[in-house]
């Protein structure tokens, strides 16, 4: 049986490693194109071998066309005492996304058209884009938008909208096939840290340890790419290889206090789906499963129907179901290295299932095999341990060619990992042999 890492990795440390990356990448503005994107993927780049690819504005990808690149200098309200009332140097979310160039004095019934608030949540900032819309505005809370007096209002937006690229990101670890699996995230989004930045330490960390593993029988591609656009982009440029993605997971919102939440793919029966049930079940903590739709994060891509690939979204709290949710609240203090840990062991018991999942042809099937002879009966005490020859015997009764190990570990209710040691004992001897 195939081990997924060389030793039981330390997720107390790993938990702390990912909450660092987090607060590193915390202060830059991202979005679909620009530096603060090229400068997320640099980061990632220290850490795993990233390839970075650029497409250049104009360029069709399936039905949509590479934006104009948009990039920030400086983006401020200031009152007529120059004093700036809001302030992108103060946090990035203060500035509406894709806003273009401005240098403009305005009172404060037109400067209201352009500002937006979260009057249930006063304090936050809420994060608004238009990226395919030509406009400008600022965020800021709703305590800020009551504080401002009439008055006459400098607005200096100082961004460019250009001809440039669209960058993304991917890592490859081949494996002894070259079926699959596929693990994406966003890397758009600018200061949130369960939204975007959860998922990109996530899969950096499996990066890791996906190097480390003695022999991996996937072939695993990670990629980081703007949210939409960006996961269009990678299709649209791989047409020829998506054939080859047989699971995938979209990885974002890892690092909430929420339980695990799944959402499954398009066909809804894929192994990719059955094999994260499985897991969810057997870690004995709430839960919940979703049905796949075409809401949400990438896993729309993917699944669309020309595609209909065996992706799902392994989250906490999922998509716009957290009151934090795309505010200045999704913050350091929301993402907890505890939570990225739980995560994270969560994610490698899926791979480790989908790695050694396998089919079996039981040798001997006619009657129950004499277990004793073959040194699999270890009687202690005048007993045996329950749970495992309950397993050796699962193993064998369903090693028919019809069931594989997950279906084993779902119909007995025993743990897929000792079901997985019950094959591995059983191949030792002439009773069982892979299909």
């Amino acid at each position: 049986m195939r081990r997924i890492v060389g030793e039981d990795p330390d997720f107390s440390s790993l938990g702390e490693e990912m909450w660092r990356m987090v607060k590193g990448l915390y202060p830059i503005c991202r979005s679909i194109t620009g530096e603060g994107l090229r400068e997320t993927l640099r980061v990632i780049g220290e850490h795993i071998p990233l390839r970075t690819r650029e497409l250049p504005t104009g360029k069709r990808v399936l039905d949509w066309t590479i934006p104009m690149e948009w990039n920030v200098r400086e983006a401020f309200v200031e009152n007529s005492r120059g004093e700036r009332v809001i302030d992108f140097e103060d946090h990035n979310l203060h500035l509406l996304g894709y806003s273009h160039p401005l240098d403009a004095k305005m009172g404060l019934a037109e400067l209201k058209k352009h500002l937006h608030t979260l009057p249930d949540h006063p304090d936050w900032i809420p994060y608004r884009t238009s990226y395919y819309d030509d406009n400008w505005g600022f965020c800021l809370s709703q305590n800020q938008l009551e504080g401002l007096p009439e008055d006459s209002y400098h607005v200096r937006i100082d961004t460019t909208l250009e001809e440039g690229h669209l960058s993304y990101g991917e890592c490859i670890f081949p494996g002894e096939v070259e079926d699959e699996v596929l693990l994406s995230c966003h890397a758009c989004h600018p200061s949130m840290c369960n939204d975007n930045l959860s998922g990109i330490a996530l899969t950096t960390a499996l990066g890791k340890l996906l190097s480390e593993m003695p022999s991996r029988r996937f072939t695993y591609h990670l990629l980081f790419a703007p949210a939409t656009i960006g996961a269009i982009a990678w299709l649209s440029e791989n047409l020829d290889r998506v054939g080859r993605v047989r699971h995938g997971l979209v990885v974002t919102c890892v690092g909430d206090p929420g339980h695990m939440t799944y959402k499954r793919s398009r066909r809804g029966t894929a192994r990719i789906d059955r094999a994260v049930e499985l897991i969810l079940r057997e870690s004995g903590e709430e839960y919940e499963v979703m049905d796949f739709s075409p809401w949400g994060y990438d896993e729309r891509q993917y699944c669309s129907p020309g595609f209909d690939m065996e992706v799902g979204s392994l989250t906490r709290s999922s998509h716009g179901r957290y009151p934090e949710y795309h505010t200045s609240a999704d913050d350091l203090d929301l993402v907890r290295p505890e939570h990225l840990s739980d995560s994270l062991r969560k994610y490698l018991a899926v791979i480790d299932v989908l790695e050694n999942d396998r089919k079996y042809l039981n040798t001997v099937a006619r009657g129950e095999p004499q277990l004793g002879r073959r040194g699999l009966y270890r009687a202690v005490g005048g007993g045996t341990s329950e749970e495992r020859m309950l397993s050796l015997l699962w193993v064998l009764n369903l090693s028919d060619g019809d069931y594989g190990l997950m279906d084993i570990a779902k119909r007995s209710g025993l743990p897929f990992r000792v079901i997985r040691e019950a094959a591995g004992e059983l191949l030792k001897t002439d009773l069982l042999r892979e299909i």
